[in-house]
């Protein structure tokens, strides 16, 4: 399957959100993939809010099953949320279940105004109702594969496939 240019999805999801975002827009990426799309699209945009980021691994309903990531990192919001205008970031939107799991984290930091999603893919099969307000491109991803943000050491994006693991495998310890 060839995939698109993580880069050229990242200019057009920036090109989207400046219709709809303001110089005191919050902008909150997930980590890890929308973490580093979030700083990106942060630095592009040149808000004046600060970048916030989210680690939504105590908020996943498949916490007891998945366990708990290596590096789980605290999350960071460094500026007022109750009533403000904020864009979840996160590279590939899915099941739905990794935005329901970071406007939990967020809303324990405050009750925003507003609350839009802005994702690089989204490969759709949703499990919860759950949309984005920007998206960079829509992809349809084979059955039983992942698709994932990676990174290099210069910061450029691309996109991987990767084989998703079995819903009964346990997870490495």
């Amino acid at each position: 399957m060839n995939l698109p240019d993580a880069e050229v999805l990242c200019q057009e999801l920036a090109r989207r959100l400046r219709l709809g975002v303001t110089h005191s827009t919050g902008l909150v990426g997930i980590r890890t993939g929308g973490a580093w799309l979030a700083e990106r699209l942060h630095r592009e945009l040149g808000l004046a809010t600060p970048l916030g980021t989210l680690d939504i691994s105590f908020y996943r309903d498949d916490f007891d099953t998945a366990g708990l990531h290596h590096q789980v990192k605290p999350s960071q919001i460094p500026f007022e949320v109750n009533d403000a205008h904020i864009v979840v970031v996160d590279d590939v939107l899915y099941t739905g279940r990794t935005v329901r799991a970071a406007m939990n984290e967020l809303f324990d930091y405050g009750r925003p105004g507003r609350i839009e999603l802005a994702v690089l893919v989204d490969r759709g099969e949703r499990q919860l109702p759950i949309a984005a307000q920007y998206v960079g491109a829509t992809l349809a991803v084979p059955q039983g594969k992942l698709l994932r943000l990676a990174r290099d050491e210069q910061g450029k994006f691309s996109l991987r496939l990767s084989d998703a693991r079995p819903p009964d495998a346990k997870p490495a310890a």
